[in-house]
Protein backbone atom coordinates (compact mmCIF):
# COMPACT_ATOMS: atom_id res chain seq x y z
CA UNK A 1 0.00 0.00 0.00
CA UNK A 2 1.42 3.40 -0.98
CA UNK A 3 1.58 6.34 1.43
CA UNK A 4 -1.20 8.07 -0.52
CA UNK A 5 -3.44 5.00 -0.24
CA UNK A 6 -2.65 4.69 3.48
CA UNK A 7 -3.47 8.35 4.00
CA UNK A 8 -6.85 7.87 2.26
CA UNK A 9 -7.66 4.90 4.49
CA UNK A 10 -6.69 6.87 7.60
CA UNK A 11 -8.80 9.86 6.58
CA UNK A 12 -11.85 7.65 6.01
CA UNK A 13 -11.42 5.86 9.35
CA UNK A 14 -11.08 9.12 11.26
CA UNK A 15 -14.07 10.68 9.50
CA UNK A 16 -16.21 7.60 10.18
CA UNK A 17 -15.27 7.52 13.85
CA UNK A 18 -15.77 11.27 14.19
CA UNK A 19 -19.23 10.99 12.64
CA UNK A 20 -20.19 8.39 15.24
CA UNK A 21 -18.95 10.59 18.07
CA UNK A 22 -15.96 8.47 19.06
CA UNK A 23 -13.53 11.34 18.50
CA UNK A 24 -13.95 14.34 20.74
CA UNK A 25 -12.53 17.69 19.69
CA UNK A 26 -9.82 18.93 22.03
CA UNK A 27 -8.12 22.29 21.77
CA UNK A 28 -4.36 22.05 22.04
CA UNK A 29 -3.21 24.73 24.43
CA UNK A 30 0.45 24.38 23.55
CA UNK A 31 2.02 27.66 22.52
CA UNK A 32 1.60 28.11 18.75
CA UNK A 33 -0.07 24.68 18.67
CA UNK A 34 -2.98 23.67 16.41
CA UNK A 35 -6.37 25.11 17.23
CA UNK A 36 -9.47 23.02 17.63
CA UNK A 37 -11.07 22.19 14.29
CA UNK A 38 -14.68 22.99 13.59
CA UNK A 39 -16.49 20.32 11.64
CA UNK A 40 -13.27 19.03 10.12
CA UNK A 41 -10.87 16.22 11.01
CA UNK A 42 -7.33 16.18 9.68
CA UNK A 43 -4.62 13.59 10.08
CA UNK A 44 -0.91 13.35 9.44
CA UNK A 45 1.35 10.32 9.11
CA UNK A 46 4.69 10.29 10.92
CA UNK A 47 8.04 8.99 9.71
CA UNK A 48 7.38 5.37 10.70
CA UNK A 49 3.78 5.23 9.50
CA UNK A 50 2.30 6.40 12.82
CA UNK A 51 -0.98 8.26 12.51
CA UNK A 52 -1.58 11.52 14.34
CA UNK A 53 -4.83 13.46 14.56
CA UNK A 54 -4.34 17.21 14.64
CA UNK A 55 -7.43 17.98 16.68
CA UNK A 56 -8.90 14.79 18.04
CA UNK A 57 -8.46 13.14 21.40
CA UNK A 58 -9.30 9.46 21.86
CA UNK A 59 -11.10 9.34 25.17
CA UNK A 60 -10.66 11.48 28.25
CA UNK A 61 -7.47 12.13 30.16
CA UNK A 62 -7.13 10.94 33.74
CA UNK A 63 -6.37 14.54 34.65
CA UNK A 64 -6.96 17.80 32.79
CA UNK A 65 -3.75 18.99 31.12
CA UNK A 66 -2.36 22.33 32.17
CA UNK A 67 -1.66 25.09 29.70
CA UNK A 68 1.32 24.26 27.51
CA UNK A 69 1.11 20.58 28.40
CA UNK A 70 0.90 17.71 25.93
CA UNK A 71 -2.63 16.36 25.76
CA UNK A 72 -2.81 13.69 23.05
CA UNK A 73 -3.61 10.29 24.53
CA UNK A 74 -3.53 6.66 23.41
CA UNK A 75 -6.79 5.18 22.11
CA UNK A 76 -9.36 4.41 24.75
CA UNK A 77 -10.44 0.81 24.36
CA UNK A 78 -13.64 0.46 22.34
CA UNK A 79 -15.08 -1.92 24.90
CA UNK A 80 -15.06 0.70 27.67
CA UNK A 81 -18.62 1.74 26.79
CA UNK A 82 -20.18 -1.45 25.46
CA UNK A 83 -19.35 -4.40 23.27
CA UNK A 84 -21.79 -3.43 20.53
CA UNK A 85 -19.82 -0.26 19.89
CA UNK A 86 -16.64 -2.32 19.64
CA UNK A 87 -18.21 -4.43 16.88
CA UNK A 88 -19.37 -1.29 15.06
CA UNK A 89 -15.86 0.16 15.24
CA UNK A 90 -14.34 -3.00 13.76
CA UNK A 91 -16.81 -3.04 10.86
CA UNK A 92 -16.18 0.63 10.08
CA UNK A 93 -12.43 0.18 10.07
CA UNK A 94 -12.55 -2.99 7.96
CA UNK A 95 -14.93 -1.36 5.49
CA UNK A 96 -12.37 1.28 4.57
CA UNK A 97 -9.55 -1.16 3.91
CA UNK A 98 -8.09 -2.65 7.11
CA UNK A 99 -7.29 -6.35 6.78
CA UNK A 100 -7.36 -7.17 10.51
CA UNK A 101 -8.72 -5.53 13.62
CA UNK A 102 -7.67 -6.51 17.15
CA UNK A 103 -9.76 -5.34 20.09
CA UNK A 104 -8.59 -6.04 23.63
CA UNK A 105 -11.44 -6.78 26.03
CA UNK A 106 -10.43 -6.76 29.71
CA UNK A 107 -11.73 -9.52 31.93
CA UNK A 108 -10.94 -7.64 35.15
CA UNK A 109 -11.79 -4.07 35.98
CA UNK A 110 -8.89 -1.63 36.04
CA UNK A 111 -8.46 2.10 35.64
CA UNK A 112 -8.07 3.94 32.34
CA UNK A 113 -4.34 4.14 33.04
CA UNK A 114 -3.99 0.58 31.66
CA UNK A 115 -3.86 1.91 28.11
CA UNK A 116 -0.67 3.85 28.97
CA UNK A 117 1.19 0.90 30.49
CA UNK A 118 3.99 -1.26 29.11
CA UNK A 119 3.66 -4.23 31.51
CA UNK A 120 7.34 -4.92 32.13
CA UNK A 121 9.50 -7.89 33.13
CA UNK A 122 13.18 -7.38 32.29
CA UNK A 123 14.97 -9.08 35.18
CA UNK A 124 17.67 -11.48 33.95
CA UNK A 125 16.27 -14.46 35.86
CA UNK A 126 12.72 -14.19 34.49
CA UNK A 127 11.34 -17.65 33.71
CA UNK A 128 9.04 -18.81 30.92
CA UNK A 129 6.30 -19.30 33.48
CA UNK A 130 6.67 -15.69 34.64
CA UNK A 131 6.50 -14.44 31.05
CA UNK A 132 3.33 -16.48 30.54
CA UNK A 133 1.83 -14.87 33.64
CA UNK A 134 2.90 -11.43 32.42
CA UNK A 135 1.11 -11.96 29.10
CA UNK A 136 -2.02 -13.27 30.80
CA UNK A 137 -2.10 -10.19 33.04
CA UNK A 138 -1.61 -7.90 30.05
CA UNK A 139 -4.64 -9.44 28.32
CA UNK A 140 -6.67 -9.39 31.53
CA UNK A 141 -6.26 -5.63 32.03
CA UNK A 142 -5.60 -4.60 28.39
CA UNK A 143 -2.21 -3.01 28.91
CA UNK A 144 -0.65 -1.29 25.89
CA UNK A 145 2.13 -3.86 25.66
CA UNK A 146 4.34 -6.29 27.48
CA UNK A 147 8.02 -5.30 27.62
CA UNK A 148 10.32 -8.31 27.74
CA UNK A 149 13.90 -9.22 26.98
CA UNK A 150 14.62 -10.23 23.34
CA UNK A 151 14.81 -13.96 24.07
CA UNK A 152 11.15 -13.91 25.14
CA UNK A 153 9.77 -11.95 22.18
CA UNK A 154 8.72 -15.01 20.17
CA UNK A 155 6.99 -16.61 23.16
CA UNK A 156 5.21 -13.37 24.05
CA UNK A 157 4.10 -12.80 20.46
CA UNK A 158 2.64 -16.32 20.38
CA UNK A 159 0.82 -15.87 23.69
CA UNK A 160 -0.57 -12.45 22.74
CA UNK A 161 -1.55 -13.16 19.14
CA UNK A 162 -4.92 -11.59 18.36
CA UNK A 163 -5.23 -9.99 21.80
CA UNK A 164 -4.59 -6.37 20.82
CA UNK A 165 -1.68 -6.20 23.30
CA UNK A 166 1.66 -5.32 21.67
CA UNK A 167 5.05 -6.92 22.24
CA UNK A 168 7.84 -4.52 23.20
CA UNK A 169 11.49 -5.43 23.67
CA UNK A 170 14.80 -3.75 24.44
CA UNK A 171 17.91 -3.15 22.30
CA UNK A 172 21.41 -2.25 23.48
CA UNK A 173 20.06 -2.86 26.95
CA UNK A 174 20.86 -1.72 29.58
CA UNK A 175 24.19 0.04 28.88
CA UNK A 176 23.68 1.38 25.36
CA UNK A 177 27.35 0.82 24.60
CA UNK A 178 27.10 -1.64 21.70
CA UNK A 179 27.66 -0.37 18.16
CA UNK A 180 24.90 0.92 15.86
CA UNK A 181 25.30 -2.15 13.66
CA UNK A 182 24.73 -4.51 16.58
CA UNK A 183 21.72 -2.53 17.78
CA UNK A 184 20.22 -2.57 14.28
CA UNK A 185 20.71 -6.34 14.02
CA UNK A 186 19.13 -6.81 17.46
CA UNK A 187 16.14 -4.74 16.34
CA UNK A 188 15.68 -6.64 13.07
CA UNK A 189 15.91 -9.97 14.88
CA UNK A 190 13.33 -8.86 17.45
CA UNK A 191 10.92 -7.71 14.75
CA UNK A 192 11.38 -11.00 12.89
CA UNK A 193 10.42 -12.78 16.12
CA UNK A 194 7.26 -10.71 16.50
CA UNK A 195 8.16 -7.46 18.27
CA UNK A 196 5.89 -4.49 17.63
CA UNK A 197 7.90 -1.92 19.58
CA UNK A 198 11.62 -1.43 20.22
CA UNK A 199 13.09 0.41 23.23
CA UNK A 200 16.74 1.19 22.47
CA UNK A 201 19.35 2.65 24.81
CA UNK A 202 21.38 5.53 23.40
CA UNK A 203 25.17 5.68 23.43
CA UNK A 204 25.36 7.43 26.80
CA UNK A 205 29.15 7.81 26.72
CA UNK A 206 29.06 9.52 23.32
CA UNK A 207 26.37 11.91 24.56
CA UNK A 208 28.38 12.85 27.64
CA UNK A 209 31.47 13.31 25.45
CA UNK A 210 29.59 15.87 23.38
CA UNK A 211 29.69 13.67 20.29
CA UNK A 212 26.12 14.26 19.11
CA UNK A 213 26.90 12.91 15.62
CA UNK A 214 27.57 9.46 17.07
CA UNK A 215 24.41 9.69 19.19
CA UNK A 216 22.32 10.60 16.14
CA UNK A 217 23.90 7.92 13.92
CA UNK A 218 23.26 5.32 16.62
CA UNK A 219 19.56 6.15 16.81
CA UNK A 220 19.23 6.51 13.04
CA UNK A 221 20.67 3.02 12.47
CA UNK A 222 17.95 1.51 14.65
CA UNK A 223 15.28 3.77 13.12
CA UNK A 224 16.23 2.52 9.66
CA UNK A 225 15.95 -1.07 10.93
CA UNK A 226 12.52 -0.52 12.49
CA UNK A 227 10.47 1.33 9.86
CA UNK A 228 6.78 0.65 10.44
CA UNK A 229 7.36 -0.25 14.10
CA UNK A 230 7.39 1.94 17.18
CA UNK A 231 10.86 3.09 18.28
CA UNK A 232 11.46 4.45 21.79
CA UNK A 233 14.84 5.94 22.73
CA UNK A 234 15.99 5.43 26.33
CA UNK A 235 18.06 8.34 27.63
CA UNK A 236 18.96 7.07 31.14
CA UNK A 237 18.15 10.49 32.58
CA UNK A 238 19.66 9.82 36.02
CA UNK A 239 23.11 9.91 34.41
CA UNK A 240 22.55 13.11 32.43
CA UNK A 241 22.49 16.84 32.98
CA UNK A 242 19.46 18.79 31.76
CA UNK A 243 21.51 20.06 28.81
CA UNK A 244 22.41 16.48 27.87
CA UNK A 245 18.77 15.40 28.17
CA UNK A 246 17.74 18.16 25.77
CA UNK A 247 20.45 17.18 23.27
CA UNK A 248 19.43 13.51 23.47
CA UNK A 249 15.78 14.40 22.85
CA UNK A 250 16.76 16.58 19.90
CA UNK A 251 18.82 13.78 18.35
CA UNK A 252 15.96 11.31 18.85
CA UNK A 253 13.49 13.65 17.19
CA UNK A 254 15.84 14.39 14.29
CA UNK A 255 16.39 10.65 13.72
CA UNK A 256 12.64 10.04 13.50
CA UNK A 257 12.06 8.11 16.73
CA UNK A 258 8.48 7.83 17.99
CA UNK A 259 9.18 8.18 21.72
CA UNK A 260 11.83 9.31 24.13
CA UNK A 261 12.02 7.32 27.35
CA UNK A 262 13.49 8.26 30.72
CA UNK A 263 15.24 5.19 32.06
CA UNK A 264 16.22 1.54 31.80
CA UNK A 265 15.38 0.94 35.46
CA UNK A 266 18.88 -0.51 35.83
CA UNK A 267 20.89 2.72 35.88
CA UNK A 268 20.52 3.76 39.49
CA UNK A 269 17.56 6.09 39.00
CA UNK A 270 14.10 6.27 37.50
CA UNK A 271 11.59 8.68 36.08
CA UNK A 272 10.90 12.06 37.65
CA UNK A 273 8.10 14.51 36.92
CA UNK A 274 10.71 17.19 36.17
CA UNK A 275 12.44 15.03 33.57
CA UNK A 276 9.15 14.12 31.90
CA UNK A 277 8.19 17.80 31.67
CA UNK A 278 11.59 18.71 30.23
CA UNK A 279 11.40 15.92 27.66
CA UNK A 280 7.88 16.89 26.65
CA UNK A 281 8.86 20.55 26.25
CA UNK A 282 11.83 19.51 24.11
CA UNK A 283 10.19 17.04 21.71
CA UNK A 284 6.89 18.92 21.33
CA UNK A 285 3.36 17.53 20.95
CA UNK A 286 3.76 14.85 18.28
CA UNK A 287 6.35 12.57 19.87
CA UNK A 288 5.62 10.19 22.71
CA UNK A 289 7.30 10.37 26.12
CA UNK A 290 7.67 7.19 28.15
CA UNK A 291 8.29 7.42 31.88
CA UNK A 292 9.90 4.32 33.35
CA UNK A 293 11.64 3.29 36.53
CA UNK A 294 10.23 3.76 40.01
CA UNK A 295 6.57 4.09 39.00
CA UNK A 296 5.00 2.01 41.74
CA UNK A 297 1.50 3.37 42.45
CA UNK A 298 -1.50 5.10 40.89
CA UNK A 299 -0.56 8.56 42.16
CA UNK A 300 2.94 8.48 40.69
CA UNK A 301 1.50 7.18 37.41
CA UNK A 302 -1.06 10.00 37.32
CA UNK A 303 1.64 12.57 38.05
CA UNK A 304 3.74 11.28 35.14
CA UNK A 305 0.79 11.41 32.76
CA UNK A 306 -0.10 14.92 33.92
CA UNK A 307 3.51 15.97 33.24
CA UNK A 308 3.25 14.78 29.63
CA UNK A 309 3.98 11.03 29.59
CA UNK A 310 2.01 9.01 27.06
CA UNK A 311 3.43 5.66 28.07
CA UNK A 312 4.53 4.19 31.40
CA UNK A 313 7.05 1.39 31.86
CA UNK A 314 6.46 -0.48 35.10
CA UNK A 315 6.32 -3.90 36.71
CA UNK A 316 3.78 -2.60 39.24
CA UNK A 317 1.13 -2.35 36.54
CA UNK A 318 -1.67 -4.22 38.33
CA UNK A 319 -1.19 -2.23 41.54
CA UNK A 320 -1.38 0.97 39.51
CA UNK A 321 -4.58 0.16 37.62
CA UNK A 322 -6.32 -1.32 40.67
CA UNK A 323 -5.02 1.38 43.06
CA UNK A 324 -3.56 -1.33 45.30
CA UNK A 325 -0.34 -1.31 47.29
CA UNK A 326 2.64 -2.42 45.23
CA UNK A 327 4.79 -5.30 46.48
CA UNK A 328 8.55 -5.02 46.24
CA UNK A 329 10.67 -2.51 44.31
CA UNK A 330 10.93 -4.00 40.82
CA UNK A 331 11.11 -1.99 37.59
Amino acid sequence: MTEAQLRNVVEEVVKALAAKGFLKGNRCECENGPKALKGEVKTSIGSAGKVFSSAASWGAAPASPAKGQFSALPPKAAHDDDDEDAHVDARIIQAVGADRVSVCKPTKKGSDTARFVDHTLLKPNATQEEIGKLCDEAKTYCFASVCVNPSYVALSAQLLRGSGVKVCTVVGFPLGSTTPTVKAIEARDAIANGADEIDMVINIGALKSGNDVVVYDDIKAVRDATRGKVLKVILETSLLSNEEKVRACAASKKAGADFVKTSTGFGGGGATVEDVKLMRETVGPLMGVKASGGIRDAKIAADMIAAGATRLGTSASIAIVTDAKSEGKGY
